[in-house]
């Protein structure tokens, strides 16, 4: 007779309200964004949310989204045409980039989580990314001016969501 599958039980597994996931490296300037936006929340009285930081790798996202009602990712981005400190908002329900094709600043990204969860089935019940354009990726500390003046509107955006729910 073969185990159940891990996620036979997962009807059973009760939600947890929300996690806030910050992707990137505070040693790589602008790819420090999110973990600045964690730190600020840290400040906050949010009761029922978690706030974490990871450093992007497909399976560690779904360990953490797993189970949640609400998963806010936020994450620098790099694009050719970048406009740095643009800030992107996606609601994940279809697949959001093919396999390879990812803009995060990390080696695999998040659309690669998201497909990876989806086909494991542990997804959280709403995913939410909140992308930001960075200029400078390289070693070092802080950031290019655009980033550090939108990540006020970052964490706003943030605030936002979890308010909704």
């Amino acid at each position: 007779m073969s185990a159940p599958h891990p996620s036979a039980d997962r009807a059973e597994t009760p939600l947890i309200p929300a996690i806030v996931i910050g992707v990137g490296s505070e040693y790589r300037h602008d790819d420090g964004a999110a973990i600045d936006v964690i730190n600020r929340l840290k400040h906050r009285h949010l009761p029922g949310v978690s706030l974490v930081i990871s450093d992007g790798e497909p399976t560690r996202l779904i360990d953490l989204w797993e189970g949640a009602e609400l998963a806010i990712v936020v994450d620098a981005i790099r694009s050719e045409r970048a406009v740095p400190g643009r800030i992107y908002q996606f609601t994940v329900d279809t697949a959001i980039a093919e396999p390879g094709t990812s803009a995060s600043s990390h080696g695999l990204g998040l659309g690669e989580a998201v497909e990876l969860g989806r086909t494991l089935g542990r997804m959280p019940h709403r995913l939410i990314i909140l992308a930001i354009e960075g200029a400078n990726f390289s070693l070092g500390l802080g950031f290019s001016p655009a980033v550090a003046h939108a990540i006020h509107d970052l964490e706003s955006l943030v605030l936002t969501e979890l308010a909704r729910e």
